[in-house]
């Protein structure tokens, strides 16, 4: 089990950021891979051709052992709409068909679908959670029950960003195989703190912002692109995504065949000398604590923190149906919640208000104090509680 890991981060103190869903901090060691590739640009002459492709196949190679794929399946974006743009260009859907998404899903997993079912005239079929009791469990059946033979495309994160419920990928990307839809997966609020293994999930795209849960740098990103676009069309003509770019004097050759694998997706400018060493540091980094340790960390940080949160009138979903780094407490009733982020404001603690739940959302550097805090607005909450009743 991996102790805590603060002195890997610069966090300014009395500051208590469990906010991890909101942006990483960013590791010590991030921060100066990041400085080290700003500084290599005072001398030009130094960086060659070899230097625009050594660095992003080292990033591929590293997010496909996070994944359990193939490097050369793996793209270099800017940001996950530009995936899910890529794979909304590229999917066959009919008038008459269906998308099936989950509600509320972070935007970038959203729009690009509600302008695709509009152009092609299909249904977008949107899976709200179920008022129950078995919440997490009964919002999975219900997307299983949504997938049919008419089904275009599934696209589902992990999980939730807004309070951590869980979907079973699996028996989702099963069910979206067997009826021939696409299966689309955003890893951003998951992937790097909660174990993925792509041979189980059987997706057809895995899309991921790097600035959360792989604790590197602001506009960069991969995915890994399967099978089913191989023969895709990329969103950009950029010049190294074509064969034979490694050669710069033939150039102007204007070649119409691409770069074998992936690589014909990257965004133009993929070989950032700055965020690209930021991100071959970041995916290091978690490789080397491991996602499954990591969510074991958090899991042993809640601990009995939750326990006392019910007793106190929030209700958080069963431990079967969400994650243990990311999970919404959802206040009790007539707890004001304008109220409740003051008193986090006053005690100096960072969670995130997203939906109807607070969202919680530690990593390796919170520990024992971080908690307490936390809790210590929780059980002021009683009294906000009384006082607005």
């Amino acid at each position: 089990m991996l102790d805590c890991q603060k002195h890997e981060f610069t966090l300014n103190e009395g500051v208590h950021y469990i906010n991890c869903a909101y942006m990483s901090p960013l590791p010590r060691r991030v921060e100066r891979a990041g400085m080290a590739g700003i500084q290599r640009k005072r001398s030009p002459d130094a960086i060659v051709a070899r230097h625009f492709f050594d660095a992003t196949d080292e990033a591929r190679r590293l997010f496909a052992a996070l994944i359990g794929g193939q490097p050369e399946r793996v793209a270099i974006i800017p940001a996950v709409s530009y995936g899910i743009a890529l794979i909304a260009r590229n999917t066959p859907v009919n008038a008459g068909q269906n998308l099936v998404v989950s509600a509320e899903q972070f935007p970038s997993n959203m729009h690009a679908w509600r302008r695709l079912s509009h152009q092609r005239g299909a249904e977008l079929r949107v899976i709200g959670a179920p008022d129950s009791a078995r919440r997490g469990e009964s919002w999975n059946a219900e997307l299983l029950a949504a997938i049919d033979r008419d089904t275009a495309l599934v696209a589902l994160p992990q999980v939730h960003w807004t309070d951590g419920t869980r979907f079973d990928l699996e028996r989702l990307g099963e069910k979206a195989a067997r009826c021939g839809a696409a299966f689309i997966i955003d890893g951003t609020q998951s992937i790097g703190a909660l174990p993925f293994e792509l041979a189980g999930v059987r997706a057809d795209a895995v899309i991921c912002a790097a600035y959360k849960w792989l604790l590197g740098p602001y506009s960069m990103g991969v995915a890994w692109i399967g099978p089913r676009y191989d023969s895709a069309e990329p969103l950009e003509d950029t010049w190294i995504g074509r064969a034979g770019s490694e050669d710069f004097r033939g150039l102007v050759q204007y070649r119409d065949d691409f770069q074998p694998g992936a690589a014909r997706f990257d965004v133009g400018e993929r070989s950032n000398f700055a965020l690209m060493p930021m991100l071959i540091a970041s995916l290091n980094l978690v490789l080397e604590w491991t996602p499954a340790a990591i969510q074991e960390y958090c899991r042993a940080w809640a601990g009995d923190a939750l326990d006392e949160a019910r007793s106190l009138g929030f209700t958080v979903e069963d431990a079967q149906w969400r994650a243990h780094h990311l999970f919404g407490l959802r206040a009790p009733a007539g707890l004001d919640l304008a109220s409740l982020q003051a008193a986090l404001q006053r005690r100096r603690v960072f969670v995130s208000l997203r939906g109807s739940a607070m969202r919680v959302a530690p990593h390796v550097y919170n520990n024992e104090a971080d908690r307490e805090a936390l809790l210590e607005v929780l059980r002021e909450s009683r009294s906000l509680a009384t006082s607005s009743a």
